[in-house]
């Protein structure tokens, strides 16, 4: 079942990256891009052992004492050269499974072994322990399973015909990132917290004194277990101090050992332990459950700032030293590729990404500039690394110097996709709009994509995607779906005897509601599902008032509890809009039963009526503003039907705008659309206009997307395509720099570039052994031109490249 596979690696370009790096982070950095990414059956197996023998009836303590069993018994090492250490994995590049929330079967494993492009090779080892262990324990008692048995059929109906997607039906909630408490406390300080709070409960005058008692207990065990974790390096690391010949690495090790034995235990006191620390609560999270959750460090250049200064200053580290550091870091990123999934979305699924995002620059909590030495270094480290994770953030304020947004674009401008831009002051406005403090909005920021929360105190998760797109086509055949053929939303009217638009529009909006409330039902009951059976117990100490309510990160412990729908397709739905309402309601150009069988027969015999419904519409992204109109009207009823619902965590539901991937799989439930897109297509991408429709310049394409208001999300995604020679000079950069301004100036969230010639793309297609090494920007992430599947390279070679700031 296992097979071969060869990485061909174009080592003049590696050459060239490599400068700046010193030899143990070159070697470092190839040995992560040229490892082979598997699948490892070590934490299911462990999990399995534990569970087979587990007595506790309570459900967080259970949990606790899992971590734990793995933490204590999985496989640890300590790679040749590195001063970081800590893997999820036994191995470099070895990916755990999560059986607890969704479970491979034998196939989903030959398909992510056998799969052309991202695929995780599965040994037979490990098929024989899935096939002999793992499946049989596991079969009916997966969270995955509970959610499907416990959902209605209509969400089902909705989920099969592609209106939205269900994160958390493969994964555990996330999108999670920490503020700077780690750097504060160690797990010791935390430990005594949590006693303390234990101590303080009145039984006989609270009854769910109890369950806080034993979540909290929970928490002190998986704190504890992380400590043991940290000494077992340490025991490792003296061991190989003890066998190591080369005084050096004898000298590393000995430091790492010294720095393992401190931290996670107390509070860090230099910038190596400060590093140390995170990266091994990094690990204790994304043990505990599965990844895509991108949970972060979020400020790196806020939080390490203090130890970074004081070490310079005291002669106890170099600022190459620092890099060095930091550059480790990137390489334990890099490491750990995101869970796979399972079923249809395996095949699909083409990024090794886990989105974990780091945010640098911004403000701080008294709301004045961040931006500082350290800022720079770790854009230094982006550009010298060029790797696609973790994922780097520039977060621009009007308080931030131009000279930091034209370090970034410098980086930018080589075609890397990183690191991508955000407004600083809109994040502010978003957050304070959501009901954050002050405080605790300026010490927010994003994660992920682009998704906005207040790091440290907030559980902000993604519930999935939701598709504009489908919903109109819904609404022009009455709430029958014409791929599934089955009725699956409200029959609000038959397309063909709408006297006008607006009661057209009217319809539209029974759907949309229908839908939302059938998305927000299921989101709903799996909230509950996860609140009741899979607390997180270890990352519920690190955020804010877990510790202090005695409740779970999963049951509303968190201060703050938001679960965002994201909209996908706002260019497609908008062009589309635009269509009808131009070329059938007003010029009257398409009667509507023939417009209607266009759209079924995918345009077959219908090539010029296509060519006017592309050509001649007024369309997304031109600053036009009978398109932009329609656009914001949909955006309204999204916003107006989501924002302010409650949660079952005591929090509430918002919107964000933005893809990921999913706009080629929403493409592929949609037949033909209005705006002359073929059936199965993929759909717009974030807030960007239809790819190829914006023709009026970068400028006209922005300004659009600023017609949106960005302040009622929780973050927006736009993509630009620059040719190269646009960014070659300062005249280009200072271009760039008060386009960017500009944007952010009308509340644009979020902007990422892609500088690279649709010449090049094709060539790399066509050519991908020339292409190994080359990195674009896809939603909100870079990756391998070569790892995405036909349709995304098609999507993005699409987006119109503008060779000017007009």
């Amino acid at each position: 079942m296992q097979k071969s596979s060869c990485k061909i690696i174009d080592y003049t370009k590696i050459v060239k990256e490599d400068r700046g790096m010193n030899d143990r982070i070159k070697k470092l950095r190839r040995q992560s891009i040229e490892k082979q990414e598997t699948i490892s059956h070590e934490r299911a197996l462990l999990l399995t052992e534990f569970y087979k023998n587990c007595k506790e009836t309570s459900i967080p303590i259970k949990r606790a004492k899992a971590f734990e069993y793995i933490l204590l018994n999985k496989k640890i090492f300590i790679n040749d050269g590195e001063l970081i250490v800590g893997e999820r994995g036994d191995d470099i590049k070895a990916t755990p499974t999560y059986p607890e929330i969704t479970l491979h079967s034998l196939e989903d494993l030959r398909v992510l072994n056998d799969r052309e492009k991202v695929s995780y090779k599965v040994s037979e080892e490990t098929f024989k322990v899935y096939e002999e262990e793992i499946i049989p324990y596991w079969k009916g008692k997966t969270i995955r399973e509970k959610i499907f048995e416990s959902l209605p059929q209509r969400w089902k109906d909705a989920f099969e015909a592609g209106v939205f997607t269900e994160f958390m039906e493969q994964r555990s909630p996330g999108h999670t990132v920490l503020d700077d408490k780690i750097y504060k406390k160690g797990l010791l300080d935390f430990i005594k917290e949590i006693d303390e709070r234990i101590a303080s409960f009145d039984i006989a005058n609270d009854p769910k004194a109890i369950d806080k008692i034993e979540e909290l207990k929970a928490m002190k065990i998986a704190a504890r277990a992380l400590i043991k974790f940290a000494e077992r390096y340490a025991d490792l690391a003296e061991k190989m101090a003890k066998e190591e010949p080369d005084p050096q690495r004898r000298q590393e090790l000995n430091k790492i050992a010294e720095v393992c034995r401190w931290v996670p235990a107390n509070a860090p006191r230099n910038f190596h332990e400060a590093l140390q620390y995170y990266w091994f609560v990094h690990i204790g999270v994304i043990t505990e459950l599965n990844g895509w959750d991108a949970f972060s460090p979020g400020k790196l250049d806020k939080h390490l700032y203090p130890f970074y200064k004081k070490d310079i200053e005291n002669g106890t580290m170099t600022k190459e030293q620092a890099k060095e550091l930091l550059e480790c870091l990137w390489v334990k990123f890099h490491n750990h590729p995101a869970p796979p999934k399972v079923g249809v979305t395996a095949q699909e699924s083409s990024t090794y990404t886990d989105f974990a995002q780091i945010n640098i620059g911004g403000i701080k909590e008294d709301g004045t500039d961040n931006v500082n030495e350290l800022s720079y270094l770790l854009l230094d480290v982006v550009e010298e690394m060029r790797l696609v994770q973790p994922n780097a953030s520039v977060h621009l304020s009007r308080k931030n110097p131009d000279r930091f947004i034209k370090r970034a674009i410098d980086i930018i401008k080589t075609g890397f996709g990183q690191p991508s831009i955000f407004n600083t002051d809109a994040v502010f406005e978003e957050l304070l709009r959501q009901g954050k403090s002050i405080e605790d909005a300026r010490s927010g920021g994003t994660s992920g994509c682009v998704e906005t929360g207040a790091f440290g105190k907030e559980n902000y998760m993604l519930t999935g995607y939701f598709n504009l797109p489908k919903i109109l086509e819904l609404t022009i055949f009455n709430g029958f779906d014409p791929i599934t053929k089955k009725q699956i939303g409200p029959k609000t009217g038959n397309f063909e005897e709408f006297e006008t638009f607006e009661e057209f529009f009217e319809a539209f909006k029974k759907q949309l509601k229908y839908f939302i409330d059938v998305k927000i039902e299921g989101n709903i009951i799996i909230e509950s599902i996860y609140a009741k059976y899979m607390p997180a117990v270890f990352l519920s100490i690190f955020i804010d008032d877990c510790i202090k309510k005695g409740l779970d990160y999963h049951n509303g412990g968190a201060r703050y509890n938001s679960s965002y729908i994201q909209g996908v397709g706002i260019g497609t739905i908008t062009d589309s809009l635009a269509a009808i309402k131009q070329k059938v309601f007003e010029e009257k150009v398409f009667d509507k039963k023939t417009f209607k069988e266009m759209l079924e027969k995918n345009f077959e015999g219908y090539e010029l009526q296509r060519q006017i419904l592309l050509n001649k519409t007024h369309k997304y992204g031109n600053d036009n503003d009978y398109a932009d109109s329609l656009m914001k009207m949909v955006f309204e009823e999204f916003f107006r039907n989501v924002d302010g619902r409650k949660t079952y965590r005591g929090g509430t539901f918002r919107i964000n705008m933005l893809p990921t991937t999913v706009h080629v799989y929403f493409g592929s439930k949609l037949i033909a659309s209005a705006d002359g897109r073929k059936a199965y297509q993929p759909i717009s991408e974030g807030i960007s206009p239809v790819q190829g429709m914006d023709k009026n310049g970068p400028t006209a394409a922005l300004k659009s997307a600023s017609k949106m208001d960005h302040i009622k999300t929780g973050g927006t995604l736009l993509n630009v395509k620059f040719t190269p020679d646009l960014l070659k000079d300062e005249k280009g950069i200072d271009a760039m720099v008060k386009l960017i301004r500009t944007y952010f100036k009308l509340d644009g969230h979020h902007v990422q570039f892609n500088v690279v010639s649709a010449e090049t793309l094709k060539d790399a297609k066509k050519h991908p052994e020339k292409y190994s090494d080359l990195i674009v920007r896809v939603a909100g992430y870079s990756d391998y031109f070569n790892h995405l599947n036909e349709q995304l390279q098609d999507e993005i070679i699409r987006r119109t490249e503008h060779e000017s700031f007009n």
